[in-house]
């Protein structure tokens, strides 16, 4: 690894010099670099009349920068050499008071995270990393590549199944029987993203989607077709599902005949079950109600109940009631199950 520390004061050139040799008596570089202002005279750096002429002289020729000065200056400086986060080199921060080193580009894929923590112990800093990968404890994308030694298909598709993971959602990854990962959990069963590890140039995929998702709903009377299925699509685009996956549409005996309701079940070519308020009436005490509700039509609650009791009742809501200009669905998702 080539490292260079970039300084443009007296006192930041000496604390430059000071580390590079900490640096250079624990750790075994293939190069530290400190370049000073010749106007300072500091003895066994590179000094140098012009700071932006010779970074940008340099940028590329270290794997690792380390600036001690204003985050400011170094921003402005190197805005124009930034070409890509897999090409860019680890980009590093230490203040002139000495107590942090900040990782500013290229933490992943350039090192700049693994980087700084060795720095921060090797010199007594604080380390300061601002990835959300890091900082939550979940690893990226860019990282397991880099744990694999191996290259990544496209950033696009790594920044957003790495967005998947910081947020919490369930990701598998597939990994031919030569690679192994320690305490590797069981494939889930509905992941919302998928990692292929394969070394395969053409690798051949394609999609199932399983008929399990149960969308019940209820309206006040009246309500437009168009409005109806406005909040089916809002609903099934915040929890990211497939309408090829909704299995039949549900709601109670009184919105049988509801034309609005009716058209839209005919327009996404779905089943429209109708559940009776005497049944609902037996399982209205499990979901939340509403007096307003009970009052006009006699039971409590429509949605969640017909999506529950036109179901195989083996699964879980995903959706418990969201609400739309007098429309309310329910999404149940009901678990898979092979003959």
């Amino acid at each position: 690894m080539k490292i260079a520390f970039w300084t443009v004061t007296r006192g930041a050139g000496n604390i430059a010099k000071e580390y590079a040799e900490l640096l250079s008596s624990q750790v075994k570089y293939d190069e530290i670099q400190v370049y000073t202002l010749e106007k300072f005279s500091i003895k066994d750096t590179v000094q140098i009349q012009n700071f932006t002429d010779k970074l940008e002289e340099k940028f590329h020729s270290y794997d690792t920068h380390v600036f001690i000065m204003a985050s400011g200056i170094v921003i402005r400086k190197i805005s124009k050499l930034i070409k890509g986060k897999d090409i860019d080199p680890a980009v590093l921060l230490i203040d002139e008071g000495k107590h942090f080193v900040i990782s500013l580009l290229s933490g992943h894929l350039g090192g700049a995270n693994e980087i700084t923590y060795k720095i921060a112990s090797l010199l007594n800093l604080i380390p300061i990393i601002t990835t959300s990968s890091d900082i939550t404890g979940k690893i990226a994308v860019d990282i397991i590549s880099q744990k694999l030694n191996a290259e990544l298909e496209d950033l696009k598709s790594a920044k957003e199944v790495t967005s998947l993971i910081v947020d919490g959602k369930t990701v598998d990854i597939l990994l031919p029987k030569n690679v192994k990962v320690q305490k590797a959990d069981k494939i889930s069963k509905n992941p919302d993203g998928i990692i292929v590890v394969s070394n395969k140039r053409k690798l051949e995929m394609t999609r199932i989607f399983p008929k399990n998702l149960i969308l019940g709903i209820g309206c006040k009377k009246d309500t437009r077709e168009k409005d109806i299925l406005e909040a089916i699509e809002a609903s099934m685009e915040k929890h990211n599902l497939d309408m090829r996956s909704v299995k039949h549409i549900a709601t109670v005996d009184i919105k049988k005949d509801e034309l609005g309701l009716v058209q839209a079940a005919k327009t996404l070519e779905k089943e429209l079950i109708i559940i009776s308020r005497e049944e609902i009436k037996k399982v209205q005490d499990k979901f939340e109600g509403s007096d307003f509700v009970e009052k006009n039509i006699g039971v409590r609650a429509v949605s969640e109940p017909a999506a529950y009791l036109s179901s195989s009742r083996k699964g879980q809501f995903l959706e418990r009631k969201a609400k739309y200009q007098g429309i309310t669905i329910s999404i149940y998702e009901e678990e898979i199950e092979s003959e």
